[in-house]
Protein backbone atom coordinates (compact mmCIF):
# COMPACT_ATOMS: atom_id res chain seq x y z
CA UNK A 1 0.00 0.00 0.00
CA UNK A 2 1.54 3.62 -0.67
CA UNK A 3 2.04 5.73 2.49
CA UNK A 4 0.17 8.74 2.90
CA UNK A 5 1.85 12.23 2.61
CA UNK A 6 1.87 13.93 6.20
CA UNK A 7 -0.04 17.67 4.89
CA UNK A 8 -1.17 20.01 7.33
CA UNK A 9 -4.54 20.51 7.87
CA UNK A 10 -4.56 23.09 10.14
CA UNK A 11 -6.42 25.31 7.25
CA UNK A 12 -9.30 23.19 8.11
CA UNK A 13 -9.63 24.85 11.71
CA UNK A 14 -9.42 27.97 9.96
CA UNK A 15 -13.06 29.92 9.54
CA UNK A 16 -14.22 29.66 6.13
CA UNK A 17 -15.07 33.21 4.70
CA UNK A 18 -16.70 32.67 1.40
CA UNK A 19 -15.44 34.85 -1.90
CA UNK A 20 -17.63 37.71 -2.65
CA UNK A 21 -19.64 37.00 -5.80
CA UNK A 22 -18.79 39.13 -8.60
CA UNK A 23 -21.24 40.49 -11.69
CA UNK A 24 -25.47 40.48 -11.48
CA UNK A 25 -25.36 38.25 -8.43
CA UNK A 26 -23.58 39.55 -6.11
CA UNK A 27 -25.30 43.38 -6.59
CA UNK A 28 -28.45 41.37 -6.21
CA UNK A 29 -27.35 40.19 -2.84
CA UNK A 30 -25.95 43.32 -1.60
CA UNK A 31 -28.92 45.83 -2.70
CA UNK A 32 -31.03 43.23 -0.26
CA UNK A 33 -28.97 43.45 2.86
CA UNK A 34 -30.11 47.27 3.47
CA UNK A 35 -33.70 46.18 2.58
CA UNK A 36 -33.20 43.44 5.11
CA UNK A 37 -32.45 45.46 8.10
CA UNK A 38 -34.93 48.30 7.35
CA UNK A 39 -37.49 45.38 6.95
CA UNK A 40 -36.40 44.13 10.66
CA UNK A 41 -36.56 47.34 12.39
CA UNK A 42 -39.80 48.01 10.93
CA UNK A 43 -41.01 44.56 12.32
CA UNK A 44 -39.56 45.55 15.78
CA UNK A 45 -41.12 48.94 16.15
CA UNK A 46 -44.83 47.34 16.31
CA UNK A 47 -43.29 45.10 19.12
CA UNK A 48 -42.08 47.92 20.91
CA UNK A 49 -45.29 49.66 20.72
CA UNK A 50 -46.93 46.53 21.50
CA UNK A 51 -45.26 46.16 24.46
CA UNK A 52 -46.22 49.84 25.81
CA UNK A 53 -49.82 49.33 24.80
CA UNK A 54 -50.75 47.66 28.38
CA UNK A 55 -48.97 51.02 30.45
CA UNK A 56 -51.08 53.09 28.13
CA UNK A 57 -54.19 51.22 28.52
CA UNK A 58 -54.00 51.09 32.21
CA UNK A 59 -53.66 54.74 32.33
CA UNK A 60 -56.77 55.18 30.21
CA UNK A 61 -58.41 52.38 30.78
CA UNK A 62 -62.74 52.28 30.95
CA UNK A 63 -62.81 52.51 35.14
CA UNK A 64 -60.15 55.88 34.46
CA UNK A 65 -62.60 56.98 31.68
CA UNK A 66 -66.00 56.55 33.67
CA UNK A 67 -64.59 58.26 36.64
CA UNK A 68 -63.07 61.07 34.42
CA UNK A 69 -66.83 61.22 33.44
CA UNK A 70 -67.96 61.91 37.07
CA UNK A 71 -65.79 63.99 37.75
CA UNK A 72 -66.56 66.53 34.96
CA UNK A 73 -70.09 65.93 35.44
CA UNK A 74 -69.53 66.83 39.51
CA UNK A 75 -67.47 69.98 38.94
CA UNK A 76 -70.90 70.93 36.23
CA UNK A 77 -73.62 70.62 38.79
CA UNK A 78 -71.38 71.97 41.43
CA UNK A 79 -70.41 75.32 38.80
CA UNK A 80 -73.50 75.10 37.22
CA UNK A 81 -74.61 78.51 38.54
CA UNK A 82 -78.24 77.58 37.60
CA UNK A 83 -79.13 76.10 41.47
CA UNK A 84 -78.61 78.77 43.70
CA UNK A 85 -81.00 77.84 46.16
CA UNK A 86 -78.48 75.51 46.80
CA UNK A 87 -75.71 77.83 47.95
CA UNK A 88 -76.09 77.04 51.70
CA UNK A 89 -76.10 73.47 51.17
CA UNK A 90 -72.20 71.74 51.61
CA UNK A 91 -70.92 70.56 48.87
CA UNK A 92 -69.59 66.98 48.94
CA UNK A 93 -65.99 67.75 47.40
CA UNK A 94 -64.03 70.50 47.49
CA UNK A 95 -65.26 73.40 45.91
CA UNK A 96 -64.74 77.24 46.49
CA UNK A 97 -67.94 79.08 47.39
CA UNK A 98 -66.82 82.36 46.07
CA UNK A 99 -66.39 81.04 42.70
CA UNK A 100 -68.96 82.86 40.31
CA UNK A 101 -71.06 80.11 38.90
CA UNK A 102 -71.04 77.89 42.39
CA UNK A 103 -73.88 76.53 43.08
CA UNK A 104 -73.37 74.85 46.36
CA UNK A 105 -71.21 75.91 49.59
CA UNK A 106 -67.78 74.66 50.80
CA UNK A 107 -67.60 72.04 53.22
CA UNK A 108 -64.33 73.21 54.75
CA UNK A 109 -64.94 77.24 54.07
CA UNK A 110 -68.43 76.26 56.09
CA UNK A 111 -66.84 74.22 58.94
CA UNK A 112 -64.08 76.90 59.43
CA UNK A 113 -67.13 79.47 59.69
CA UNK A 114 -68.67 77.58 62.56
CA UNK A 115 -65.47 77.35 64.02
CA UNK A 116 -64.70 81.31 63.99
CA UNK A 117 -67.86 81.53 65.43
CA UNK A 118 -67.45 78.95 68.05
CA UNK A 119 -70.58 77.36 67.01
CA UNK A 120 -70.91 73.71 66.16
CA UNK A 121 -72.26 73.10 62.37
CA UNK A 122 -74.70 70.06 62.69
CA UNK A 123 -75.89 70.71 59.30
CA UNK A 124 -72.53 70.26 57.67
CA UNK A 125 -71.38 67.86 59.94
CA UNK A 126 -74.70 65.76 59.59
CA UNK A 127 -73.88 65.79 55.49
CA UNK A 128 -70.19 64.66 55.39
CA UNK A 129 -71.12 61.92 58.06
CA UNK A 130 -73.93 60.44 55.49
CA UNK A 131 -72.47 60.65 52.68
CA UNK A 132 -68.88 59.16 54.51
CA UNK A 133 -71.50 56.69 55.95
CA UNK A 134 -72.45 55.50 52.23
CA UNK A 135 -69.58 55.64 50.17
CA UNK A 136 -66.74 56.28 52.14
CA UNK A 137 -63.56 57.90 50.18
CA UNK A 138 -65.44 56.90 47.02
CA UNK A 139 -66.92 60.55 46.88
CA UNK A 140 -62.82 61.60 46.38
CA UNK A 141 -62.28 58.68 43.86
CA UNK A 142 -65.30 59.53 41.78
CA UNK A 143 -66.67 62.81 42.30
CA UNK A 144 -63.73 65.21 43.13
CA UNK A 145 -63.16 67.30 40.40
CA UNK A 146 -59.72 68.30 42.59
CA UNK A 147 -58.77 64.89 42.38
CA UNK A 148 -59.29 64.55 38.13
CA UNK A 149 -57.44 67.65 37.83
CA UNK A 150 -54.09 66.04 39.80
CA UNK A 151 -54.94 62.91 38.15
CA UNK A 152 -55.25 64.38 34.19
CA UNK A 153 -51.44 66.74 35.46
CA UNK A 154 -49.99 63.26 36.48
CA UNK A 155 -50.37 61.31 32.90
CA UNK A 156 -47.63 64.58 31.57
CA UNK A 157 -44.95 62.60 29.85
CA UNK A 158 -42.14 63.12 32.64
CA UNK A 159 -40.07 61.21 35.40
CA UNK A 160 -42.32 60.94 38.24
CA UNK A 161 -40.76 60.61 41.46
CA UNK A 162 -42.48 58.71 44.50
CA UNK A 163 -43.03 60.40 47.74
CA UNK A 164 -43.86 58.44 50.60
CA UNK A 165 -47.44 57.65 52.25
CA UNK A 166 -46.12 58.29 55.76
CA UNK A 167 -46.49 61.76 55.42
CA UNK A 168 -50.20 61.66 54.62
CA UNK A 169 -50.80 62.25 58.66
CA UNK A 170 -50.17 66.01 57.62
CA UNK A 171 -53.72 66.09 56.15
CA UNK A 172 -55.01 65.65 59.53
CA UNK A 173 -52.82 68.42 61.22
CA UNK A 174 -54.43 70.87 58.53
CA UNK A 175 -57.72 69.50 59.35
CA UNK A 176 -57.48 70.14 63.31
CA UNK A 177 -54.92 73.18 62.56
CA UNK A 178 -56.24 75.15 59.96
CA UNK A 179 -59.79 74.74 59.99
CA UNK A 180 -60.45 74.29 63.54
CA UNK A 181 -57.94 75.47 65.75
CA UNK A 182 -56.80 79.00 63.50
CA UNK A 183 -60.19 80.15 62.86
CA UNK A 184 -61.70 79.11 66.79
CA UNK A 185 -58.22 81.56 67.61
CA UNK A 186 -58.73 84.30 64.85
CA UNK A 187 -61.71 83.81 63.93
CA UNK A 188 -60.19 83.88 60.22
CA UNK A 189 -61.17 81.32 57.96
CA UNK A 190 -56.88 80.94 56.87
CA UNK A 191 -57.13 77.48 55.07
CA UNK A 192 -59.99 78.95 52.40
CA UNK A 193 -57.88 82.17 51.86
CA UNK A 194 -54.91 79.95 50.89
CA UNK A 195 -56.93 77.35 49.73
CA UNK A 196 -55.30 76.66 45.72
CA UNK A 197 -58.95 75.57 44.80
CA UNK A 198 -59.95 79.01 45.80
CA UNK A 199 -57.56 80.80 43.90
CA UNK A 200 -57.92 78.90 40.63
CA UNK A 201 -61.91 78.91 40.80
CA UNK A 202 -62.28 82.56 41.96
CA UNK A 203 -59.43 84.66 42.93
CA UNK A 204 -57.65 84.82 39.21
CA UNK A 205 -60.98 84.86 37.32
CA UNK A 206 -62.60 87.69 39.47
CA UNK A 207 -59.18 89.84 39.02
CA UNK A 208 -59.08 88.92 35.53
CA UNK A 209 -62.37 89.98 34.68
CA UNK A 210 -62.99 92.94 37.16
CA UNK A 211 -60.74 95.96 37.04
CA UNK A 212 -61.68 97.04 40.32
CA UNK A 213 -60.33 93.77 41.53
CA UNK A 214 -56.91 93.66 40.38
CA UNK A 215 -56.00 97.23 41.68
CA UNK A 216 -56.68 95.69 45.07
CA UNK A 217 -53.91 92.71 44.17
CA UNK A 218 -51.28 92.90 46.72
CA UNK A 219 -48.08 90.54 47.67
CA UNK A 220 -50.99 88.18 49.39
CA UNK A 221 -52.77 87.28 46.19
CA UNK A 222 -49.37 86.72 44.53
CA UNK A 223 -48.60 84.36 47.77
CA UNK A 224 -51.46 82.41 46.69
CA UNK A 225 -50.79 82.19 43.43
CA UNK A 226 -47.47 80.75 44.14
CA UNK A 227 -48.78 78.27 46.28
CA UNK A 228 -51.38 77.11 43.73
CA UNK A 229 -48.23 77.39 41.01
CA UNK A 230 -46.23 74.98 43.45
CA UNK A 231 -48.86 72.52 44.09
CA UNK A 232 -49.98 72.13 39.86
CA UNK A 233 -46.33 71.99 39.25
CA UNK A 234 -46.12 69.22 42.32
CA UNK A 235 -48.94 67.43 40.77
CA UNK A 236 -46.81 66.77 37.50
CA UNK A 237 -44.54 64.65 39.02
CA UNK A 238 -46.50 62.85 42.27
CA UNK A 239 -49.94 61.12 42.54
CA UNK A 240 -52.82 63.21 43.75
CA UNK A 241 -50.20 65.35 46.43
CA UNK A 242 -53.15 67.25 47.57
CA UNK A 243 -55.38 64.42 48.44
CA UNK A 244 -52.41 62.68 50.03
CA UNK A 245 -50.75 65.09 52.22
CA UNK A 246 -52.87 68.55 52.47
CA UNK A 247 -56.83 68.00 51.71
CA UNK A 248 -58.98 68.33 55.11
CA UNK A 249 -62.07 67.03 53.50
CA UNK A 250 -60.63 63.27 52.85
CA UNK A 251 -59.65 63.57 56.29
CA UNK A 252 -62.66 63.72 57.29
CA UNK A 253 -64.24 61.10 55.12
CA UNK A 254 -60.86 58.66 55.61
CA UNK A 255 -62.18 57.02 58.87
CA UNK A 256 -65.59 56.32 57.38
CA UNK A 257 -63.80 53.76 54.88
CA UNK A 258 -63.72 51.56 57.67
CA UNK A 259 -67.51 51.55 58.03
CA UNK A 260 -68.72 52.38 54.45
CA UNK A 261 -70.17 49.16 52.15
CA UNK A 262 -68.29 50.17 49.26
CA UNK A 263 -64.88 47.84 49.91
CA UNK A 264 -63.36 46.32 47.18
CA UNK A 265 -62.72 42.48 47.51
CA UNK A 266 -59.22 41.49 48.28
CA UNK A 267 -57.77 37.53 47.59
CA UNK A 268 -54.66 37.62 49.66
CA UNK A 269 -53.90 34.03 49.20
CA UNK A 270 -53.95 34.78 45.41
CA UNK A 271 -51.18 37.76 46.14
CA UNK A 272 -47.94 36.93 44.05
CA UNK A 273 -46.92 40.80 45.37
CA UNK A 274 -46.33 41.33 41.37
CA UNK A 275 -46.79 45.41 42.14
CA UNK A 276 -48.96 46.21 38.81
CA UNK A 277 -51.83 47.17 41.66
CA UNK A 278 -49.91 49.71 43.06
CA UNK A 279 -48.40 50.80 39.89
CA UNK A 280 -52.29 51.84 38.50
CA UNK A 281 -53.02 53.45 42.24
CA UNK A 282 -53.78 56.75 42.16
CA UNK A 283 -52.62 57.23 45.55
CA UNK A 284 -49.48 55.21 45.21
CA UNK A 285 -50.91 53.27 47.57
CA UNK A 286 -49.17 49.75 48.63
CA UNK A 287 -52.57 48.07 47.68
CA UNK A 288 -52.16 44.54 49.72
CA UNK A 289 -51.43 46.04 52.86
CA UNK A 290 -53.52 49.71 52.80
CA UNK A 291 -56.62 48.77 50.24
CA UNK A 292 -59.77 49.84 52.07
CA UNK A 293 -57.85 51.83 55.00
CA UNK A 294 -58.02 55.10 54.76
CA UNK A 295 -55.93 56.36 52.08
CA UNK A 296 -57.88 54.40 49.93
CA UNK A 297 -60.48 56.46 47.71
CA UNK A 298 -61.73 53.51 46.20
CA UNK A 299 -61.42 54.46 42.55
CA UNK A 300 -61.46 50.47 41.71
CA UNK A 301 -58.57 51.12 39.01
CA UNK A 302 -56.79 48.20 40.79
CA UNK A 303 -59.45 45.74 40.65
CA UNK A 304 -59.27 43.44 37.97
CA UNK A 305 -56.08 43.54 37.59
CA UNK A 306 -54.80 40.03 38.67
CA UNK A 307 -56.69 36.91 40.45
CA UNK A 308 -56.00 39.12 43.53
CA UNK A 309 -58.01 41.49 42.83
CA UNK A 310 -61.30 39.68 41.19
CA UNK A 311 -64.33 41.93 39.40
CA UNK A 312 -67.73 41.32 41.10
CA UNK A 313 -69.32 38.34 40.09
CA UNK A 314 -66.10 36.71 38.60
Amino acid sequence: MRKRSSLDHSWLNQPHEPKAASGPASMSIQSTRPAAAKLAQAESAPRSAMAALPRLARAYGPTTRRRGLWQALSFVLANSYFFKFLKYVPCPTLNCYACPAASFACPIGTLQHFAATRRVPFFTLGILGAIGTVVGRAVCGWACPVGGLQELLYKAPVRKVRVSNRLTFVRYLVLAGLVFAVPFLTGEPWFSKLCFVGTLEAGVPLALGDRTIRSLIGPFFWLKVGITAALLLMMVFVKRPFCRFVCPLGAIYAPFNRIAPSSIAFREDLCVRCGRCTEVCPMDLDVPKEINGLNCIRCRECVGICKALPRPGA
